[in-house]
């Protein structure tokens, strides 16, 4: 009779922890295979020994908006250097197409990835899905996560991160006025 309670009490415990369970710095990143807007699947499996910057995004989403460019110039700053942006969404195909005429992505585009937001977002205590977009995470060589972050003006931090984990050879600052080709002279 005394053990009733004890199992009801970690039951309980273990139910709330899962429910507020999110991803960490330094945790693996949850692996996923989706077909993109070329017809390709990207499997992050196939990304290993390469640094991965992950995009969640919404054509709703007026931050998002905002945020493509910026991330375009970054994606041609690291662009032949062992570093892949995946823009991840909940849209369709053909919202996609609709979108991307007036605001292009200069990197890989993966439509109906309501799977993959389960898997990488947080969830509050009643298990709800917690994520704004858009939302970043950066994959090292090895498969884990070493940044996670969402919201406005983010480029900077996402630079400075993609640095200094990807090694790639001493290059000027990316520049976040996107005057000229987007590097700063």
């Amino acid at each position: 009779m005394r053990l009733a309670p004890i199992i009801l009490i970690t039951l309980t415990l273990a139910i709330s922890a899962f429910a507020q369970q999110s991803l960490r710095t330094g945790s693996p990143a949850p692996a996923f295979a989706v077909d993109g807007m070329d017809g390709n699947t990207y499997d992050l499996n196939d990304y290993k020994g390469k640094v991965v910057v992950i995009t969640f995004w919404s054509s709703k989403c007026t931050i998002c908006h905002e945020e493509i460019p910026k991330l375009n110039r970054l994606a041609a700053h690291y662009k032949n250097q062992n570093v892949v942006f995946l823009a991840l969404t909940m849209d369709n195909e053909a919202k996609v197409s609709a979108y991307i005429k007036n605001t292009p992505f200069d990197f890989t585009i993966l439509p109906n990835s309501f799977g993959v937001v389960l898997q990488y977002a947080d969830r509050d205590r009643a298990g709800n899905i917690d994520m704004g977009f858009p939302a970043y995470y950066i994959v090292d060589q090895t498969g884990g996560i070493q940044m996670k972050t969402s919201g406005w003006d983010k480029t900077a931090g996402i630079d400075s991160q993609i640095s200094k984990i990807a090694r790639v050879a001493e290059q000027p600052r990316f520049d976040l006025n996107g005057g000229g080709n987007g590097i700063a002279k």
